[in-house]
Parts: C-alpha cells; sequence; structure tokens
C-alpha cells in the first residue's frame, strides 16, 4: 500500500532545515547575510588604494547605510545573542576601514605588527605561536585568541578586561609588547595617510580621527568575520529528517521532491563528518562528556569564565578573571573559546599549553588540574580512548569557511 507523508510533519521538516536551504527572498540593499564575500572584498581595483578610487567609491550612499545583518546557518541560532549593533551600526565603508587598518602594520611603532600577525585568516584568525609575538619579537604571556564570531560576543580577552569589542580593538596598540605604540601616536601616523583621513571624515563625519573611531571600525570589521555552515550542521538537518521519518524516508522523494532535493543536500554536506565524529557528537552532548557545560549554544561557548587547573601547578600562576574582579572564586578562571573551526586554530588554552586538540580531551579527561580555585564543571571522564578520539573528530567536524578577504590592499 502506497504512504504519504502527513503534512504537519512535512512543515517540521521545513522548519528542520530553516536557514540553511532556504530560498533567498527578494532583500532591500541594506540587507546582508554576514560571510557575504562583498563585505570584505575591499575597494575594488588592484595594489594600494588611491584617493581617487576611495573617493568614488565612497560617494555611493549604499556603502554608509546601516547594515540589516543576518548571520549565517550554524551561528544563526544565536541571533538574539548579537552584540554591539546598537551603539557602532555596521556599514560597508565602516567595514572596509576597519578591514585596512586591521592588516596595516603601520598601526604599530615601527611598523612590523598588524592586527592580523596574531589573528590570521591563514590561521584560523588566531596564531600558530604559543603566545602572541609582538614589536620587537616581544612575547606575552597568553595565546592569541580568535577574531571571528565576535558579534555574539560582549566582554572580550581571556580575562574579559574590555567591555566590548571596540575596547579590545584599540588595547593592543598601545599595549609595549604588542604594537607598542600610544593611542595619540597612532592617529598621528593615520591622519598622515590621505586615504584614511578621507575615509574617516566620511564615515564618522569627523575633522579629526579618533582612537575611539579607531576601535569602532576595527570592531565593525570584526563582526563581519564568521564562522559558515560545517559538517555538523548539514547533519543535525539530516538527523532530523531521519529521526522524524525513521522508515517513511523513502517516500520523501515522492511525496515532496523539493523538500527531498533538500535531504539529499544536508546528507552530501554532512558528508565530511566521519562515524568517528558522529559517535563523538552523541558523548559531546551527553552527560558522558559533560562538554556542553561549557561549550553550550550555537557558537559553542558559554561565554563565561572557569577555571580548568590550567596553568595552576606554579608557584606564581596566571590568575586571569581575578585580576579584573579581584573575586576570589575567579582566581585562574578564563574566558570559554569558541569550538566552532577549533581544529585550526591550535595550540589551545589560554596560555597554550596544550598543542592538539587530543591534549585538550585528556585534560578533561583527567579532571583537570586539582586547585582551590577549580570549576565544579570540570570532573575526571570515563571515557575509552576510542571515545577520545571520537570526541576529537568531532570537534574537527564544528570546521566551517570562513569569507574571502583581502589582506593587501591598503591606502597610500
Amino acid at each position: 500500500m502506497k504512504r504519504h507523508l502527513s503534512g504537519a510533519l512535512l512543515i517540521a521538516l521545513v522548519a528542520c532545515g530553516a536557514g540553511l536551504f532556504a530560498e533567498e527572498p527578494a532583500a532591500k540593499s541594506n540587507q546582508v547575510k554576514l560571510g557575504d564575500p562583498s563585505l570584505t572584498a575591499g575597494v575594488p581595483g588592484e595594489g594600494p588604494i588611491e584617493v581617487e578610487a576611495l573617493t568614488k567609491w565612497l560617494a555611493d550612499p549604499a556603502n554608509h547605510e546601516p547594515l540589516e545583518v543576518e548571520l549565517p546557518y550554524g551561528i544563526a541560532a544565536q541571533a538574539g545573542n548579537i552584540t554591539g549593533l546598537d551603539k557602532n551600526p555596521m556599514t560597508r565603508a565602516k567595514i572596509e576601514l576597519g578591514r585596512q587598518l586591521y592588516f596595516d602594520k603601520r598601526l604599530s611603532i615601527d611598523q612590523t605588527i598588524s592586527c592580523a600577525d596574531c589573528h590570521h585568516p591563514t590561521n584560523g584568525w588566531a596564531k600558530e605561536t604559543q603566545f602572541g609575538v609582538g614589536v620587537l619579537g616581544q612575547e606575552g604571556n597568553r595565546n592569541s585568541p580568535v577574531s571571528f564570531n565576535r558579534i555574539l560576543s560582549g566582554p572580550q580577552f581571556w580575562d574579559g578586561r574590555a567591555a566590548t569589542l571596540e575596547d579590545q580593538a584599540i588595547g593592543p596598540i598601545a599595549n609595549p609588547i604588542e604594537m607598542g605604540h600610544t593611542h595619540d601616536a597612532c592617529v598621528l601616523c593615520l591622519n598622515e595617510i590621505p586615504g584614511y583621513e578621507l575615509q574617516f571624515k566620511k564615515v564618522f563625519g569627523d575633522d579629526k580621527i579618533t582612537i575611539e573611531n579607531v576601535g569602532k571600525a576595527l570592531a565593525t570589521f570584526e563582526r563581519a568575520i564568521v564562522t559558515g555552515p560545517a559538517p555538523y550542521d548539514y547533519y543535525e538537518v539530516q538527523r532530523n529528517f531521519e529521526n522524524q521519518l525513521g522508515e517513511d524516508i523513502e517516500y520523501l522523494e515522492e511525496d515532496d521532491p523539493d523538500l527531498y532535493e533538500k535531504y539529499k543536500a544536508a546528507v552530501a554536506g554532512a558528508k565530511p563528518m566521519s562515524e568517528s565524529a558522529r559517535r563523538g557528537r552523541e558523548i559531546f552532548f551527553s552527560e558522558k562528556g559533560k562538554c556542553t557545560a561549557c561549550h553550550a549554544g550555537a557558537n559553542f561557548t558559554d561565554e563565561q569564565y572557569h577555571n580548568l587547573g590550567v596553568g595552576m601547578d606554579v608557584e606564581k600562576p596566571d590568575l586571569g578573571r581575578y585580576e579584573v574582579t579581584k573575586e576570589e572564586k575567579d582566581k585562574g578562571a578564563f574566558k570559554t573559546p569558541t569550538l566552532r573551526n577549533i581544529a585550526q586554530t591550535a595550540p589551545y588554552m589560554h596560555d597554550g599549553s596544550q598543542k592538539t586538540l587530543m591534549e585538550v580531551v585528556e585534560w578533561y579527561a583527567k579532571g583537570g588540574h586539582p586547585n582551590p580555585y577549580l570549576s565544579d564543571k570540570v570532573k575526571k571522564l570515563d571515557l575509552t580512548q576510542q571515545d577520545k578520539e571520537d570526541l576529537v573528530a568531532f570537534m574537527e567536524a564544528l570546521t566551517g569557511e570562513f569569507p574571502p578577504v583581502e589582506t593587501e590592499r591598503l591606502p597610500k
């Protein structure tokens, strides 16, 4: 007997893939999905950006229109956590100005270090070194945090000492072991570059460049850097189809060919997620793994601070969040990083002490390093070697594409 799927069930299945395969409606010029290559492609042309080209580009009113942004599938589930746009709206011109500043070594005192030197797209918007390396080869004492998906994050740095992304963006400029400038000297330098002088005036309407506006431009660019759907995200849609339909999935193509095509697309997108990664997913979201105690939500972080025992076995440990709050409970606590694209951002932990994801899993499995301030969320885990390998495979399946970014073209 021929069987058909109910209308209610079909509607439910459409909803489970909403946002990933939905047809794009006709959008207004100011509506944009972050990850759109046009946002980070730079002013059209080749070589250094001439004032003439900037003048022409800035004359287009569309480049100054506040954008209504949408997040790509995956992190879109946390759209309610978008931060900072109320006080610092995004425009194409502000993103482009921030892009130039982000890759410009002239923001450092000796013109050798840019923001990208510690947070580069080729390193997953982080750095492959244990610590950040600044002017004169000086090293800090913390690993470089990632600079993507910051649109979902409030306080910044491992210890949350910067209340906003705007504050964070200008902090390294005046740090003597990072970019080594003063804010005043940096602004004077930018004022001597005609292309920057023109853009700041057009974007912010002020006659003079200010460090606050430097921060606003940099933060706007960083908010445009987001992760696209990962194999995991496609797999979640595939699972929803299969869990809802069970054996009836064989009738989907006949009952709703369009929906069947979406199911096929989800299966194809999930294909890079190995069987090991799929087992790892079950452990990750279970009491066995307890990973979501901290790595929760679509961006896989609770944005909170926890003591994992990392670095607490030395005479004078880095006390992290405590140095900001002076509260005993915050000693040795550091911010939970996103697990999106984590496979691209080794080494790990605030001190870069763990070189591989397997080392990280082993650390959690043993219950961290005991100390008086160890988070109550850190418990010994009963994991087999295969379980550990599966968890690593799952985290690798959280890797999505970044938007392409022009890294070379800067104003003369």
